[in-house]
């Protein structure tokens, strides 16, 4: 997979968070090599490991396996958000669907929205959001919702910025 670099910038709290906020996160490459290797590593369904069967099958050639697909995402996220972030934790990934077949080759262009910022008694605050998957065609290829918990800018903390 190739991703984009890291993005910079100031370290983002919860109250830096808006509903309808959208994270461009970038895109990554899937290759060949990689469905394979993940394929036979946490996945060996024919699909995923042999190009022979993969061509019989209804997708007419190698996909990758949808949680590749989700680690791709999740990759993305890292990158262009979470590496900046005071994240405690992921919650929970309450819908998952693969919408379409990802293929060597493919470049994946993912999304995060915030949905839902709730602040806790406990100093956190729970956010819910939306990641997104298309390919170079613009079809989308996986969303799925989630809740990570978050903390909040310490007292005397330098000010980030809505989003």
């Amino acid at each position: 997979m190739n991703a984009g670099p890291a993005v910079s910038g100031v370290r983002l709290y919860a109250e830096d968070l808006r509903p309808g906020a959208v994270f461009d996160l970038g895109s990554a490459k899937v290759s060949k090599e990689e469905i394979l290797g993940f394929g036979r590593r946490f996945d060996p369904l024919p699909l995923h490991t042999d190009e022979d069967a993969a061509a019989a099958s209804r997708f007419r050639g190698l996909i990758a396996s949808g949680f590749h697909t989700v680690a791709v995402l999740q990759r993305l996220l890292v990158d262009a958000v979470l590496s900046r972030a005071a994240v405690i934790a992921g919650r929970e990934i309450s819908s998952l669907r693969m919408r379409a077949p990802v293929r060597p080759g493919d470049v994946l262009r993912g999304t995060m929205e915030i949905l839902e910022v709730r602040p806790r008694d406990d100093g956190t605050a729970v956010v819910r959001s939306r990641g997104a998957l298309t390919n170079g065609s613009g079809t989308l290829v996986l969303e799925l919702q989630g809740e990570t918990l978050w903390e909040h800018r310490p007292p005397g903390g330098r000010e980030g910025g809505v989003v």
